[in-house]
Order: C-alpha cells, then sequence, then structure tokens
C-alpha cells in the first residue's frame, strides 16, 4: 500500500485533455497512467514506425498529428524526448505559436529543470519539470511500476502543488531537486541505473565462459541481496576480495579477464579502485593490505606515481580519506 500523501480535492489538477510530443518508451506511460487518474489523452506525435507502434498499442484511438497540433489540442503536454533535443524543440515551439498561455509544459528530462522552458515560458505556459526515477521498457508493465516511483520535480513555487498533485495521481513520490542540482541529480541515477546495466551484462557474459548454463538464474538471488544491503548500510555491505584486501585474488581475476574478455579489464579496475578507496575510508579495508591491493590494481602503463599507482591519487593516503 503507498504511503503517498494525497491531496485534498482543492489541491488537485482539473481533468486536463494530454498530449504526448515524443513518443518513446517514457511519454506514452505517463499518459496512459494519467488517463487512469481520470485525464484525458488527446493527440501524441510520433516520428518512427516504432514509437507510432508504441503509441497505437499504450494509446489506443489517441491519434497521432504532429507536435504543433498536439500543442493545440492539450491543456497539459508531454514533451518526452531526448536531452539534447529538448531546448531546440521548446524554442522551435515557441517561435511557431503553438504554446498557447496558461498551458501546462511538462518536460521529463533528468538533465534540465524548468529554465529550459524559458522560451515557452515568455509566451505564456506553465512549466513543470517531472522525471520519473525509473528505467522504462515502452510496454504496459511501465504504467504499473510508476507506482510508488520518486520523481525528481523542479517547479516555481506556484505551482508545486500542481506538480505534486500530478505526480501522486501517476503512483509517484515527488522529491524536490533544486534547478542548479538537476544535473548532478541526474548523474547519481545514471551512475546507479544505467551502469548497473553494464556490470550486470558484463558478468553474465563471464559466467557463460566460465560454463555457467543459468546466469542469471546464479546472478538473481546474489544481486538482489547485495542491492537490499546496500540500499540499508552503504558501504558497510561492502564484501568481495577487494574490501578484504585480497591482492592476489585480485590479480587472478586480473589474469583471466585480459585472457578472455580485455574489453571488461578497465571497468574492473575503476570499480576496483573505487571500492578499495570506500572501504578503506569506512575501516573495511585495513590500511596494511591496502599498498599491495592498490598495487595489484595499477596496471605496469600506469608508472609507480600514475592514476592507479600506490603513489597517486587513488593510493592509500589519496582519495580513500
Amino acid at each position: 500500500m503507498s504511503t503517498v500523501h494525497q491531496p485534498d480535492i482543492k489541491d488537485r489538477p482539473a481533468r486536463l485533455t494530454v498530449g504526448v510530443v515524443g513518443a518513446g518508451r517514457v511519454g506514452p506511460a505517463l499518459a496512459a497512467s494519467l488517463q487512469l487518474a481520470g485525464h484525458t489523452p488527446v493527440a501524441v506525435s510520433g516520428v518512427s514506425d516504432a514509437s507510432r507502434r508504441r503509441a497505437e498499442s499504450m494509446l489506443p484511438g489517441v491519434p497521432l498529428v504532429p507536435p504543433a497540433e498536439v500543442l493545440r489540442r492539450a491543456d497539459l503536454v508531454l514533451l518526452t524526448v531526448p536531452d539534447d533535443a529538448l531546448p531546440g524543440l521548446v524554442t522551435g515551439l515557441a517561435e511557431t505559436g503553438a504554446v498557447r498561455p496558461g498551458q501546462l509544459l511538462v518536460h521529463t528530462s533528468g538533465r534540465y529543470g524548468v529554465a529550459v522552458l524559458e522560451p515557452a515560458l515568455r509566451a505564456g505556459a506553465l512549466p513543470l519539470a517531472l522525471h520519473p526515477a525509473m528505467t522504462f521498457t515502452g510496454t504496459p508493465v511501465d504504467v504499473q511500476r510508476l507506482a510508488g516511483c520518486s520523481f525528481g520535480v523542479t517547479a516555481p513555487e506556484e505551482l508545486r502543488l500542481a506538480a505534486q498533485a500530478l505526480v501522486i495521481e501517476m503512483g509517484g513520490e515527488p522529491e524536490w531537486i533544486a534547478e542548479e542540482n538537476r544535473p548532478l541529480y541526474h548523474a547519481a541515477l545514471a551512475l546507479g541505473a544505467n551502469h548497473l546495466i553494464t556490470l550486470v551484462a558484463q558478468s553474465m557474459e563471464l559466467l557463460r565462459t566460465a560454463g555457467v548454463d543459468a546466469p542469471d538464474r546464479m546472478l538473481g538471488p546474489l544481486l538482489g541481496a547485495a542491492l537490499d544491503n546496500a540500499l540499508r548500510s552503504g558501504d558497510a555491505a561492502l564484501t568481495g576480495p577487494v574490501a578484504r584486501g585480497d591482492a592476489g585474488t585480485v590479480t587472478a581475476h586480473l589474469d583471466q579477464l585480459k585472457k578472455h574478455a580485455p574489453d571488461t579489464v578497465e571497468g574492473y579496475l575503476a570499480m576496483a579502485r573505487a571500492t578499495a578507496d570506500r572501504a578503506l575510508a569506512s575501516g573495511l579495508l585495513k590500511a596494511e593490505l591496502a599498498e599491495d591491493l592498490l598495487g595489484a590494481l595499477a596496471p605496469a602503463a600506469d608508472g609507480p606515481g600514475g592514476p592507479g599507482g600506490t603513489n597517486g591519487t587513488n593510493g592509500p593516503e589519496g582519495n580513500a580519506r
């Protein structure tokens, strides 16, 4: 059961017509969620065949129209395009006169706050930045996953209640992010979620190479427990040869990775050094074991004072503190 505070009826936005500009994985899911809350999707735009099929699947019966027509029909417009495309889209829509005064214009970029919507604001739009901290598949399961999902929200003071109400109606929980902190907020999410997928995929490939028939079945309980422990305990949950200072084991790992999967060596080294720093700082890694460990993590090409060397910034006296 969600513990999200439900807004009073006076704080809830009126039932709105909803449009989507950019039928990627996010837009149709949010519009479908808003539809369940009583709002009415009326228009969606999409360029690729995949986006059009996605819109037809998740928003059946909602017409596909050009972006300017989406804005003409909708009270609330979701701008769900890639981050790099957002500034140009907003400027273009404002310059063509597509933005209407009083129209809620919502983007879902994690990187930007409401400043990116300034051209539309000058045209009278009401700007909101609502970023769901969730990975999307482009299928109906995304709507279910929004239940309890945190949203990074940035909004002008006078629109905070409206922003909160929209997030809660989608099943989410608002987290207020200051405009200047949006890039840092987004970097944190990318570090945790996007890179996790790369690490898991690499781990599965290595297990297959080692002869494991069902790497997903092997990793599932292990990674689930590791994630739960990390969320509960932070650095205190660190385990494994790096945290223990087992330099010999780490050397054996690197030998095998160089032989079987050389493309994973750089990532292993980077993560192992970061883990060593955190384990040393938290007291898990004993200082007397750190020098040999960090030596094992220093490729010969780095040199004795290079980025992986014990005399560099990642040594026992470096950024481990």
